[in-house]
């Protein structure tokens, strides 16, 4: 006979394994923690969330090339998708997934200043996303992130948004002006994509994250970048009408340039006509500073620019000939 510490009940060797559980703990099942009662305003913010997913979603499409891929959103009633410039690069034609199947895209038009561009998709036309006023934009508002990370189809990150006219490089020659900053996670494959409100409105195209040094150059959580819907729509209507665009607000100094060695931008050419040659400033020239702001990098004067309008007058600082002197330039408007 077989007997267990804790149980006064004399129990067979073949009943044992099955019911000594039950027996010490007196027969009674334990049941599961009850699940806790979502407070009505949750419930109708969760509710509203996963309707604001399921109408945008459509019209958040994902953008192949032989390079990679990233995201696009449907701008309008015939077939124009608006997307990142990157995300294009020097491609003309695409393949464009959308909820029931893949289509061929061209090339509407491009703008890398502003690191947007348009394409178009035929033999369909899908429903358009609404786009929003950006700037009514409040820092805290709630936005969540639609598009393709990894190739991931339609997946949604949330967050707020955090900062408003951020100035953002690139790092490579493209400085964003009046960026949304949101906490929504931006991964690759992101870049295109919508950044919408509660109310399923395109509020930005998420575009970059912030690169974090400490973490050896990799995204820095939670620190997100998207250009303003204002702006999408200010350069698409363009790209649309007349393949380019003509009236950016984008400040144009028109120079060519690099970055040398010890800091300073070093002026290898400058646009005939253009307000730097109109100014006196030549090839051979370095820049030192602009509007009273360094410019030790050619990113730095890239964003210093993007912060400055045309038609502006402003004070160039130079270094010709291991002397300083300085200019004033009346700043044009960029094309493209």
């Amino acid at each position: 006979m077989s007997t267990r510490r804790g149980c006064s009940t004399a129990l067979t060797a073949a009943t044992l394994a099955v019911v000594i559980l039950a027996a010490c703990a007196g027969g009674q099942n334990v049941s599961a923690i009850a699940p806790v009662k979502l407070a009505k305003p949750v419930a109708e913010f969760q509710d509203q969330v996963v309707r604001v997913v399921d109408a945008i979603s459509p019209a958040v499409v994902q953008i192949q090339t032989s390079a990679g891929l990233g995201s696009g959103v449907v701008y309008d009633g015939k077939g124009d998708i608006i997307t990142n410039a990157h995300v294009v690069g020097s491609f003309k034609t695409f393949k464009i997934t959308l909820a029931n199947g893949t289509y061929d895209g061209t090339l509407v038009g491009t703008f890398p200043a502003n690191d947007l561009a348009v394409v178009h998709i035929k033999g369909v036309t899908p429903h358009p996303a609404t786009f929003a006023d950006s700037s009514k934009l409040r820092v805290g508002d709630f936005a969540l992130a639609i598009g393709n990370p990894l190739g991931l189809r339609s997946s949604v990150t949330d967050g707020i948004v955090s900062s408003l006219g951020r100035t953002v490089s690139e790092g490579n020659g493209v400085a964003l002006s009046s960026a949304i900053q949101t906490s929504a996670a931006i991964n690759p494959g992101n870049s295109g994509g919508a950044l919408v409100d509660l109310q399923g409105r395109v509020i930005g195209i998420p575009t970059l994250a912030a690169l974090d040094p400490e973490l050896g150059g990799a995204q820095a959580p939670g620190i997100g970048f998207a250009i303003p819907s204002n702006a999408v729509k200010k350069i698409a209507d363009q790209l649309i009408a007349n393949g380019r665009v003509v009236k950016s607000g984008r400040a144009y100094l028109g120079v060519r340039v690099a970055t040398i060695v010890g800091g300073g931008v070093l002026v290898s050419a400058t646009v005939p006509g253009g307000p730097a040659a109109r100014s006196g400033i030549k090839p051979g020239d370095i820049i030192l500073a602009v509007n009273g702001q360094p410019t030790p990098t050619a990113d730095v004067l890239v964003s210093v620019l993007a912060n400055l309008h045309p038609g502006q007058k402003v004070p160039v600082k130079l270094l010709r000939h291991g002397k300083e002197t300085t200019v004033t330039v009346t700043l044009g408007e960029l094309h493209g």
